[in-house]
């Protein structure tokens, strides 16, 4: 597997040296300063491109090009954004630029409620809690309907941990809830995002499904023509917030989007971490059943907690076991090179990463400090090394 870094261009904490250092080879980046729906100039690809040569590394994997909303709504603007989506891609892919991740989630990104949640060995992680979310949605966004989206237990758990909420700890509850995460749509008020919400108002997950077919049966004929493979990525958590319906969530969403639009150029980045939020999500039945579209991999793990929450574990502990699942991956890449794919090598990454050390005490993006992922990719090379030894192909 290639071994690759996030990095969120030259305002990251994390520097193009640090990934020298750290062993990856390629970048995993996007135009961040481009608003959703906006085409990237080819001006733009190719000054973000050369930087990173620059620094001895190449930009590998796009991550990624936002979903406008509208497309999301299937509304009357849905076609003119698409048309812009496949003409950013068609401009990457004119500068080599192939593999292109996206996500198909309305409203918020990944979404977590606490960013410095610690450990048992003292690091801290991002974890998800489902009473603390509802708290926020009940009582502090008092978001319209909202109570019969949570069963009774759940709402008795909100209601008494928000009575001990004092205003700094629902302040950092909000903003760690809606901030604008890394790769997020928002980084908004309360008041927008009750009216981002509100749109959605009425759309069932089989309308968002539609949706999301309607748009890949216009961006996979392009990505055909042009050589790339877009890969979408799991909903995170893989499961409704806000009352929001998603449609990324499951082995059978996946099989919906292939059997609707079979070309391989539809594909899958396989997030282990998100994949496996989910209790009755099989991470490894998941990655066995459609190996042949992963384009690209994001390894990291999650332990379950009590009352339906997760956090963010050490890269070879939680609910994934991460030996098997590269075990599949690099069957895979033997597959593909005695087929003669051109794809035969897939890049991933060390998602997320605690926060260690020094890293405790510094500015960083939520999940993407340089030292917890430091410590996630050596801990995942040893097992591709360990593996190519055992299993010589």
């Amino acid at each position: 597997m290639l071994e690759t870094w996030r990095w969120f261009g030259p305002d990251d904490p994390v520097t193009c040296s640090h990934v020298m250092q750290a062993g990856a080879e390629g970048i995993v980046t996007a135009i961040h300063t481009a608003a959703p729906g906006v085409v990237w100039r080819p001006c733009d690809i190719a000054a973000r491109k050369a930087e990173i040569e620059e620094a001895g590394l190449s930009w590998t994997v796009v991550e990624s090009i936002p979903v406008h909303p509208s497309i999301k709504l299937g509304d009357r603007y849905a076609t003119h954004y698409t048309n812009a989506w496949i003409e950013t891609m068609r401009n990457l892919s004119e500068q080599g630029l192939k593999i292109i991740c996206y996500n198909f989630m309305p409203v918020v990104d990944w979404t977590r409620t606490d960013l410095r949640y610690r450990t048992a060995r003292g690091g801290l992680a991002l974890r998800f809690d489902p009473k603390e979310f509802a708290a926020y949605d009940l009582f502090v966004l008092r978001r319209l309907g909202a109570t019969t989206d949570y069963d009774a237990t759940t709402l008795k758990r909100a209601e008494a941990y928000y009575k001990f909420m004092d205003e700094a700890a629902i302040v950092s509850l909000e903003e760690t809830i809606i901030a604008g995460l890394p790769g997020s749509e928002l980084s908004h008020g309360r008041e927008e995002v009750r009216m981002a919400i509100a749109e959605y108002e009425g759309l069932t997950a089989e309308a968002l499904r539609a949706n999301l077919i309607a748009f890949l049966d216009k961006v996979i004929p392009a990505a055909e023509d042009c050589g790339a493979r877009i890969c979408l990525h799991p909903d995170d958590p893989p499961f409704s917030i806000f009352g929001l319906p998603r449609v990324v969530s499951t082995a059978s969403d996946y099989a919906a989007l292939f059997n609707a639009i079979p070309s391989l150029a539809n594909g899958i980045t396989l997030c282990a971490g998100s994949l496996a939020s989910r209790p009755d999500n099989d991470v490894l039945a998941i990655a066995m059943n459609f190996a042949d579209r992963i384009h690209f991999a994001h390894l990291r793990n999650v332990t379950l907690m009590s009352g339906g929450g997760f956090f963010e574990d050490e890269h070879l502990e939680g609910r994934v076991d991460m030996v098997a699942l590269i075990k599949i991956l690099m069957d895979e890449e033997f597959r593909r090179r005695a087929e003669g794919r051109v794809d035969s090598v897939i890049p991933m990454r060390p998602d997320h990463g605690h926060l260690l050390l020094d890293d405790i005490n510094k500015k960083t993006n939520p999940g993407y400090s340089s030292i917890g992922r430091l410590k996630g990719l050596a801990e995942l090379r040893g097992i591709g090394r360990a593996l190519s030894t055992m299993f010589p192909t």
